[in-house]
């Protein structure tokens, strides 16, 4: 299965806790003002990666705690990173997503499209919104801006 992505960082230490390999989808809708990665915005821009391609990298780093999928929007992609997040939860890793829509927004669009629903389900951490710029705060954890939220989805937690 293919995946349109910006680029991967093997191993990060600021998307989320632990050592994380991240994977920067490409193309997003949102456009938001200030974006950290607007070369992300493109849909016909990046490349094509296999998902399973993505995975043997992943599996052949042990430390790496888990998996973030950014963007660009993760879930204009729904199948291909509810694959990835899948297969990443079977290493035993977790899953953190970025979106620029909110949780709300999304258990809308996942009763339409089952793809969205299988996304959400494999994510431990939720981290929602679009960044908007008069909200910027460099002090919040994970977060470019005070609207987004960290978000447990099935279990409506919040953190």
């Amino acid at each position: 299965m293919e995946l349109r992505i910006a680029g991967i960082v093997p191993e990060s230490v600021v998307d989320g806790p632990g050592i994380r390999f991240v994977v920067f989808v490409q193309g997003c809708p949102h456009h938001c003002p200030g974006c950290h990665n607007p070369d992300t915005h493109d849909f016909n821009g990046g490349e094509v990666a296999q998902v399973s391609d993505l995975v043997a990298q992943i599996k052949a780093l042990p430390p790496v705690r888990g998996v973030t999928i950014s963007g660009g929007e993760p879930f204009c992609q729904g199948q291909a990173c509810s694959t990835l997040a899948h297969e990443v939860k079977k290493l035993g890793k977790d899953v953190i997503v970025y979106s620029g829509y909110t949780y709300e927004q999304l258990r809308e669009m996942a009763v339409g499209d089952h793809h969205i629903q299988a996304l959400l389900s494999a994510t431990e951490i939720l981290i929602d919104g679009p960044f908007l710029q008069e909200q910027r705060d460099l002090n919040l954890p994970f977060r470019g801006s005070a609207n987004q939220r960290l978000i447990k989805p099935g279990e409506e937690g919040f953190f």
